[in-house]
């Protein structure tokens, strides 16, 4: 064989420039087609996850609700303080810890002091996550109005209802079902457990909520996908939001007492049935927002067949 006919045969069992150059460039569009079915099928992988974690939240509600006759307050305030005074500020979590398999955290808990003082309210429950959020690493820093630090506390991704729009955080009472040192019985929810909001995702991207409770002074502030950097809310907002807004980006109060959440579109919602429904973002006024404002209250007679 020549030389010239062996380097010919060498060349034909190779690649060209152009032809790599092809393959690059199809292999580049495949996996900009492949990348959102990716994305969309983890997106809806952790979206199921976090329903999971609020049908255990539903669960653990409804055994308090069996062994105590009431479901757990909002939030627990000494009798006769100030509407602005939490202490000891326990929130609706700290007392359902027993019946999410967090009895040795329950434990180390001592309810009749100010919950600001103690360390085990650093403790990262995993159920309390929505995977989809962006939650910080460790316990982050709860401060008052002038930036004093109160507490290192860990964070959550859900926040309880206190009613409908009429109803705020830190109302003494509220037409919901979960608010200041509430005690609601089932069959107070005349208006249907498969009609009212228990809990909702709030993720702390947009709220930095806490799970253990209001601690006295503190103030909730806004997350790092949060528009409204200088906006500010009581301390009840830190675990307790209302039925307004799902989502909403152009409050000027920043949304802080809204639900909200990290997947596209809306956020899971939980009823007083045990039911996880996924409820489309509500960010201007129509049918669809006056029927989530029925569904915070919980015997008001009113319709939210809107969202049905």
């Amino acid at each position: 064989m020549s030389a010239v006919s062996h380097q010919a045969e060498n060349r034909s069992k190779g690649f060209t420039l152009v032809e790599l150059l092809v393959v690059i460039v199809i292999m580049g569009l495949l996996i900009a087609l492949l990348l959102p079915a990716v994305q969309s099928a983890r997106e809806a992988s952790r979206r199921g996850l976090c329903r999971n974690n609020l049908k255990q939240l539903g669960i653990a509600c409804h055994n308090y609700s069996n062994a105590k006759k009431v479901l757990p307050p909002g939030y627990s305030a000494a009798a006769g303080t100030a509407p602005d005074a939490t202490t000891p500020g326990w929130g609706w979590t700290a007392h359902l810890l027993p019946y999410m398999d967090e009895t040795a955290l329950f434990q180390q808990l001592d309810f009749t002091q100010a919950l600001e003082t103690q360390k085990a309210i650093q403790s990262q429950i995993a159920v309390l996550i929505c995977p989809s959020d962006i939650p910080p690493s460790g316990p982050f820093e709860v401060d008052d109005a002038t930036f004093t630090p109160i507490c290192l506390a860990a964070a959550t991704s859900y926040a309880a209802s206190v009613g409908s729009d009429a109803s705020e955080v830190d109302d003494m009472a509220c037409n919901g079902v979960f608010y200041r040192n509430s005690r609601t019985r089932i069959a107070d929810i005349t208006d249907g457990t498969s009609k009212t909001v228990f809990l909702g995702e709030r993720a702390w991207a947009d709220t930095n909520g806490i799970w253990v409770g209001a601690p006295n002074t503190a103030v909730a502030r806004p997350g790092e996908s949060n528009p409204w950097q200088t906006a500010t809310a009581s301390a009840p907002c830190l675990i307790l939001a209302h039925n307004n807004w799902i989502n909403i980006k152009t409050d000027s109060d920043g949304g802080l007492d809204d639900f909200s959440s990290k997947h596209s579109g809306g956020a899971n919602i939980l009823f007083g049935d045990g039911s996880v429904r996924f409820i489309v973002s509500i960010i201007v006024d129509g049918p669809e927002h006056q029927a989530f404002w029925a569904m915070g209250t919980r015997s008001a007679g009113d319709d939210s067949k809107a969202l049905e």
